[in-house]
């Protein structure tokens, strides 16, 4: 019995996975081609624009989009090499070693834009029949 129950765990997680994978590769996809965006910068300027004064330090956003120091730091330089004018990055008048990236009004129209891009693209996931079953039979499955 617990063997069984084991099982059904991991084939469940693992169908999570493939789900998440599966709309996280679709997304990466259309914001490239649509707003030259990968998802990490899209979740980047999400959440600057959620942020009060739509700046965080570099250190809260690399936990929020889980990525490491160093590739924070590649993410936003690479933000300000291609020149869009979205993110800008300062130091802390408090404490020098803190550094600060914080939203443009370029970069907040440049997020609006590819929200709309990433709302259409969730909802149409979503909606795909597979998916929809797929999320439907794991539901039923987790429910005590």
């Amino acid at each position: 019995m617990e063997s069984n129950q084991n099982k059904l765990l991991i084939t469940n997680w693992i169908s999570l996975t493939h789900i998440q994978m599966k709309i996280s590769n679709e997304l990466e996809i259309i914001l490239q081609e649509n707003h030259q965006l990968s998802l990490n910068e899209f979740y980047v300027l999400l959440f600057l624009s959620e942020a009060p004064e739509k700046k965080l330090k570099l250190q809260q956003l690399q936990s929020m989009v889980g990525l490491s120091q160093s590739a924070m730091s590649r993410l936003v330089s690479r933000f300000e090499a291609k020149g869009c004018g979205t993110l800008k990055r300062f130091v802390c008048g408090d404490d020098r070693r803190a550094i600060y990236t914080s939203l443009t009004d370029e970069g907040v129209e440049k997020f609006k834009k590819a929200a709309v891009t990433f709302h259409e693209t969730l909802e149409k996931a979503f909606s795909q029949e597979m998916i929809h079953r797929e999320l439907q039979r794991l539901t039923d499955q987790l429910r005590p």
